[in-house]
């Protein structure tokens, strides 16, 4: 087995979500939450307030049963038209992402398969499959602003290859890969006939829009692409995300494997994402601002301590990874600094990968609400009292 080559292990034996873990105690107990992954938050009235005369009615009469398991058509049918050539039929819903990886792994993926997945990641990207088959990481390049070398995803190849798993823009790094890059990892896919599971859900925050892909379910056809409401629209507490696959077989597989879990979404949070959805420019062109305005702020901040961070502005999404440079180490730092000011920042030990190396003096760093100038505000006077 080489470097960066994991076999799998019982699911029973699978380790914790350290992100999760590490939230738990955290993001509800510091004040100044500054490693949030997601967009501007709204309140229910807030939502409400942008929906047809047509849509508050379905909403304030909206029947608490159970409903159906692909997501009401009316949902899927917003959420079809957020892509190039998907039908609603193309379409499963899930109480938010992390179900619809759980599924497509499960599914999928069999005892003597291999998967590829890029890291860093978002943790289930990679110990999902670990739970089931061989995996091998194929690292981003931290020194070439977190490229991607598609001749180390290609040699990583094996004949039994199933699968594999991106995620861009990145989590944690905010990497987008340059179009050609994209369009290489896909011709690879599909010359061997290997699944390419997409994790879409920083999509439509670039910086520039010039840079943002296509999804993948759009020029793949075994492309998988997942989305939620969670991350670009600022709507975590719905609970809303979906899987988008053109395979129906393949979808109907899905959803017979969502009957064991969540069996289907909540009624009204399904009403709720669709007048989000119909909403989507509004709501998006709010949270691109948002992230615009605290990414001043944010460069402002480490452009004057660059002896402590080295810091470049991500290409999308409203996350960041970034180098820290001072001598008591990364963890320590984070540690310190959300005892001591209320400010939390999430450590490289939250993305300790079993495929390779993540480097381990780095920290994610969000700016996608609009308390970050507040949060910065007391990052700096924390600093000022440590001359």
């Amino acid at each position: 087995m080489s470097q960066g080559e994991v076999n799998g292990i019982h699911p029973r034996h699978m380790r914790d979500f350290a992100l999760e873990v590490f939230f738990s105690k955290w993001e509800f107990a510091a004040k100044y939450n500054l490693a949030g992954s997601d967009g501007e938050n709204m309140t229910l009235a807030q939502l409400l307030a942008l929906a047809s005369p047509e849509d508050r009615a379905a909403f304030d009469n909206v029947g608490l049963g159970y409903t159906e398991t692909f997501g009401a058509p009316a949902l899927r049918d917003e959420i079809a038209k957020t892509y190039d050539s998907v039908l609603p039929g193309h379409l499963l819903c899930f109480a938010g992402a992390e179900e619809g990886i759980y599924v497509a792994m499960r599914v999928l993926l069999e005892p003597d398969d291999h998967v590829i997945v890029i890291t860093p990641n978002y943790q289930a990207a990679e110990t999902i499959p670990l739970g089931i088959c061989a995996v091998t990481g194929v690292p981003l390049d931290i020194d070439s602003h977190w490229d991607l070398d598609v001749d180390l995803l290609r040699a990583a190849l094996r004949p039994n290859t199933k699968l594999i798993s991106i995620n861009f823009p990145n989590n944690p790094t905010g990497k987008i890969l340059a179009r050609e890059t994209f369009d290489a990892v896909v011709e690879l896919c599909r010359s061997r006939g290997i699944w390419l599971f997409s994790d879409e859900v920083y999509r439509l925050i670039e910086r520039d829009p010039a840079r943002r892909l296509p999804q993948v379910v759009d020029v793949y056809e075994r492309g998988i692409s997942l989305n939620v409401m969670s991350k670009a629209y600022g709507l975590a507490g719905l609970r809303i995300g979906w899987l988008a696959c053109k395979d129906r077989a393949m979808l109907v597989r899905f959803e017979h494997y969502k009957h064991f879990l969540s069996i289907c979404n909540a009624a009204p949070s399904e009403v709720l994402a669709r007048i989000a959805l119909k909403a989507r420019d509004r709501i998006l062109q709010k949270n691109r601002q948002v992230v615009s305005d605290n990414l001043a702020i944010v460069s402002a901040f480490f452009a004057d301590y660059p002896h402590l961070f080295e810091w470049h502005e991500p290409d999308g999404g409203c996350i960041g990874f970034i180098r820290y440079k001072g001598a008591e180490g990364v963890e320590k730092f984070t540690s310190r600094l959300v005892e001591e000011s209320g400010v939390l920042f999430l450590p490289s030990s939250v993305y300790r990968s079993e495929l390779g190396p993540v480097p381990k003096n780095c920290l994610r760093v969000g700016f996608g609400r609009s308390h970050v100038a507040r949060g910065f505000a007391a990052l700096r006077q924390w600093f000022e009292r440590q001359i």
